[in-house]
């Protein structure tokens, strides 16, 4: 494949850049290809077909956007393979949950296009009719992480699409190819500059959340850079889900054996590179051996490898980086006294690491505080679940958390989780009917449902009042 095969999508036409970024596959650490790299004019020129065509694009009747987004869907479905193929050589995850991604956006369209959006009466009588008006705010700068390349974008644009506004979408510079390929793919269904597709590194992304004619952002990705994003936009609206550390509490005399594989494929699914996957175990101590015993057996038993081997459950991380971070905080862990077991390395090319459960840790090593994001769980002992609750909530984090055991008991002790979700016995049950957002460090605002859908709008309120004399 190369880099011209896959380009910009710019005012409705395929453009290249002047310079490239190379694209790695992470189950060999080879430059497969390249993408472009925006330039300063380009993303200029794409900002401005998104503001040209909000005019109309705003205008159309939201019957007849619906009928577009049904049609994005359609085409993403068609393509499935081809898009599903390209994810797994430029992210990593194994075939099967490449296309199953690709499944799940092309349904997204489907959904959203569905969703009420209208005008609401505050007030009829004798003394006025005032109605309430869920407006576009206008050109939308969506910027989407490495992990669901797809479907972290596909749950921006079509929301940001059904409201009105138009969508200027940076996916990651690791991931850039399956995104890029879409919009060569909605070119022809959507009107020219109703979506722009554009790749580039952090400095682009800069230069696109500061442009004047951006009235709204909605990142994923790191807290870090969320902060960054929310300190450069100002007063403009921004929507930003910023990953998690989420824990899941087993309840004492639950059953751990029956639990153990839930738990288990909840925190390695992606290879642990899903914000809303379980990052942190909480069991009562009497049980902690036993749960870390069959979390281990779990573990030595995933089978490494590249995506496209169907045996494969656990693909590479995608960067060389998020793995040497990831060795870097298991051996820290160890070193301070925790004890680790789990699958084997691979020898040879690619970021492969292995499931990894580790236990005995000393209260506050960086493992249990911080999102590692990878196929490791750490198991901590608690003697009352008020002290689960406790270190569940002593993070700056709160996307979600999930509480294992008896429903009641479970449903009591949820109330004291400071997280936008918890899940009751599952956990990372993203839906595209339920809003989704985090507390705390961990996000601004909800995406998905009804509620995401409305952070893609502003309130516009027409007053008509009579006025006495």
């Amino acid at each position: 494949m190369s880099a011209a095969m896959i380009a910009m999508t710019i005012d409705g036409r395929s453009q290249g850049g002047d310079q490239t970024i190379d694209v790695e596959d992470p189950a060999t650490e080879e430059i497969f290809t390249a993408a472009p790299h925006c330039t300063q004019a380009q993303l200029a020129e794409a900002v401005g077909s998104c503001r040209t065509a909000f005019r109309s694009w705003s205008t159309t009747p939201i019957d007849t956007r619906r009928e577009y987004l049904r049609a994005c869907g359609d085409v993403l479905a068609a393509r499935r393979d081809e898009i599903a193929e390209l994810l797994t050589r430029e992210q990593g995850k194994p075939l099967s949950q490449a296309r199953a991604e690709v499944d799940l956006s092309a349904g997204w369209f489907g959904h959203t296009a569905v969703l009420p959006l209208g005008a609401e009466v505050l007030v009829d009588d004798q003394s006025a009719h005032i109605e309430l008006e869920r407006v576009p705010h206008g050109v939308v700068a969506a910027i989407t992480p490495f992990n669901y390349p797809i479907i972290l974008g596909i749950c921006k644009l079509a929301p940001a699409l059904l409201a009105g506004n138009t969508v200027l979408w940076k996916p990651s510079p690791v991931t850039p190819l399956s995104s890029l390929l879409i919009g060569e793919l909605l070119r022809d269904v959507l009107p020219p500059g109703v979506l722009n597709v554009v790749s580039g590194g952090g400095d682009l992304g800069r230069s696109l959340v500061t442009h004047p004619d951006v009235a709204l952002v909605s990142f994923t990705g790191s807290v870090a850079t969320g902060r960054a994003i929310a300190s450069a936009v100002g007063l403009r609206h921004v929507v930003l889900e910023l990953g998690g550390n989420d824990p899941a509490i087993v309840l004492p005399n639950a059953d751990v054996g029956a639990l153990a594989s839930s738990l288990f494929t909840l925190a390695t699914l992606n290879s642990g590179q899903f914000c809303a996957a379980i990052k942190r175990v909480y069991v009562h101590r009497a049980q902690q051996a036993e749960l870390f015993d069959a979390l281990a057996s779990l573990a030595g038993d995933a089978r490494l490898g590249s995506g496209f081997d169907p045996r494969t459950t656990l693909g590479p991380l995608t960067t060389r980086s998020q793995l040497d971070r990831l060795t870097g905080l298991v051996e820290a862990a160890v070193a301070a006294g925790g004890r680790a077991a789990g699958g084997r390395k691979l020898a040879g090319p690619g970021h492969f690491y292995p499931a990894t459960v580790v236990t005995d840790l000393p209260t506050g090593t960086q493992l249990e505080s911080t999102e590692q994001f990878g196929p490791v769980i750490p198991v901590l002992g608690y003697d009352d679940p008020a002290q689960a609750v406790a270190a569940a909530n002593a993070t700056e984090y709160g996307l979600g958390a999930s509480v294992w055991g008896d429903p009641d008991a479970a449903r009591s002790l949820s109330s004291g989780i400071d997280a936008g979700t918890v899940w009751l016995n599952t956990h990372g049950d993203l839906r595209h009917d339920v809003p989704f957002g985090g507390a705390r460090s961990s996000g601004r605002g909800v995406e998905y449902g009804y509620l995401g859908l409305l952070e893609y709008t502003r309130v516009k309120v027409v007053n008509a009042t009579s006025i006495p004399g």
